[in-house]
């Protein structure tokens, strides 16, 4: 079925109808069916070949959403999960400037036209925060049987707090990107008026 609508197939049918054509011209003679079938096949050989489809990928909007989907699987995983008082309150300062990053509506448009962006916290949420905490908590067991080592609650104090200094130049930079749109639109305004 995928033949008939080709390429291949509609240059030929188009030089199968040419050589029909002259066979009522009279110019095709007794072999008119070599003729049409001949033109059918050369032109069919010199078509181009039909181009693969581009795969379709999900846009940042539509990937946003499935990030706070993750986000609150995330919030749930970490509601289960008993830290340190130091490392809880960096974790609670990390989620709410999420949070606030993924909010419906304006920042979440500013942020949904940002693909890297995107995936900043994507990262983020699927990966490296459920690493630093799982980490903290296999390395606290561990810690049991070996005291005198360092213990995890630095490790993760510093990691949340690495992140909390990614997702803020993030939130800093969707701030100077939209400062700089108001400013862009004050000079067109002025420039207007100059103008006009």
């Amino acid at each position: 079925m995928g033949y008939l609508e080709s390429r291949k197939n509609l240059a030929g049918c188009v030089a199968g109808l040419g050589g029909l054509g002259l066979t009522f011209a009279g110019a095709a003679g007794t072999y008119w069916p070599v003729v049409i079938g001949g033109l059918y096949g050369a032109a069919a050989l010199i078509a181009p070949p039909e181009r693969p489809r581009s795969p379709e990928f999900p846009d940042p909007e539509e990937q946003l959403e499935a990030v706070r989907t993750d986000f609150a699987t995330l919030r749930e995983y970490l509601g289960e999960v008993t830290l340190p008082p130091a490392a809880g309150g960096r974790l609670t300062e990390l989620t709410d400037l999420l949070e606030a990053l993924l909010e419906p509506g304006w920042v979440g448009d500013a942020l949904g036209r940002d693909p890297e962006a995107v995936h900043a916290l994507s990262r983020a949420i699927r990966q490296d925060i459920p690493e630093a905490v799982d980490t903290y908590a296999r390395a606290r067991w561990w810690t049991r049987l070996n005291p005198g080592t360092e213990p995890p609650e630095r490790h993760l104090e510093r990691q949340l707090g690495l992140l909390f200094e990614e997702a803020d130049a993030l939130a800093s930079a969707l701030r100077d990107t939209e400062a700089r749109r108001q400013e862009t639109h004050t000079r067109y305004l002025e420039d207007r008026r100059r103008g006009g």
